[in-house]
């Protein structure tokens, strides 16, 4: 008998777990909801308000719930419409068999307070390589598979991957001269990290390293990269961003492709925190994270395969 009701215990136990949601979350949520729904009509009223002239405009304060509630739906559907309307790849025409290009434009080094600025002007690729690191993703062969359709980007140049371009050019602002750059296996130093356990002290191994000389040619190249980024005010104060990616032809003066970029964050106070690292985006990622710009300039400029 008192097994019996043991097990009457448990099959109850069961029954209720299998109901559903206890009330007290069902009631957070609608709470929640309606929450939400009061801000967005609280903001609409304050922004019918200020066009009919009955009221100033306030400054948008993150700090207040309702504020902020209502400034990410603001937010939402304006990226949404973006995301559905303008961003996404475009490509016009494609090239075979390219064997390097010119970069307009590296993205720069930036700071942690740069991914923490509303108003930084490389938001919308806050992830990608800056730099020299920029420079490299452009020569480094593809391999594997990370998402449904690309790889990710490696310089070691293996059997068995994609390959990059031969060689990139840039102009160097310091002097304005144009400079070539390739990857070269040789022996190169580095110092071992006491950070992750390391020595501090120098070693050297044999890798793919940068190497940069001036460009053999005249004339710069046929093929050319660069990107736009947007400051607008009014994305800006929603912590949205956006920017653009073109491929060029010098030849015939062609926009050969182009890839927009939106993004959205969520965090409007940023205190200790990276707002442009922790973002959503559309398109979707191409591929590897810090070679978006990369993975679609092969798309347009079909790198050269070895023979």
């Amino acid at each position: 008998m008192k097994r019996t009701w043991i097990w009457g215990m448990l099959f109850s136990l069961l029954l209720a777990g299998c109901a559903g949601p206890p009330r007290d979350i069902e009631r957070e949520t609608e709470r929640l909801k309606a929450e939400r729904q009061e801000a967005i009509r609280l903001a609409a009223e304050r922004q019918e308000a200020v066009r009919q002239g009955k009221a100033q405009p306030q400054p948008y304060n993150p700090n207040n719930r309702m504020e902020y509630l209502a400034k990410v739906e603001e937010a939402k559907a304006y990226y949404q419409d973006k995301c559905e309307n303008v961003a996404g790849i475009r490509i016009h025409r494609t090239v075979p068999d390219v064997e390097g290009v010119l970069l307009l434009k590296v993205r720069p080094e930036r700071s942690d307070r740069q991914l923490a600025d509303p108003m930084w002007p490389g938001a919308a690729f806050g992830e990608e390589y800056r730099g020299d690191s920029y420079i490299q993703s452009f020569l480094g062969n593809e391999y594997g598979k990370i998402t449904k359709t690309r790889g990710y980007i490696n310089v070691d140049r293996r059997p068995g991957g994609l390959p990059g371009y031969r060689w990139v050019e840039v102009i160097d602002p310091k002097d304005g001269q144009r400079y070539r750059y390739s990857l070269e296996y040789k022996e190169v130093t580095h110092i071992s990290s006491i950070t992750i356990g390391g020595t501090g002290k120098p070693f050297t191994v044999m890798e793919n390293a940068l190497v940069k000389t001036p460009s053999p040619s005249p004339t710069p190249p046929r093929y050319a990269v660069t990107f736009e980024d947007h400051v607008i005010p009014e994305e800006r104060a929603m912590w949205v961003a956006s920017s653009t990616v073109k491929v060029l032809d010098f030849e015939t003066d062609e926009v050969l492709g182009e890839l927009t970029r939106y993004a959205i964050s969520y965090i409007h106070t940023p205190v200790q925190s990276m707002p442009w690292l922790n973002h959503s985006i559309c398109p979707y990622s191409i591929g590897g994270v810090g070679t978006n710009t990369r993975q679609f300039v092969d798309q347009v400029l079909l790198p050269k395969k070895e023979k």
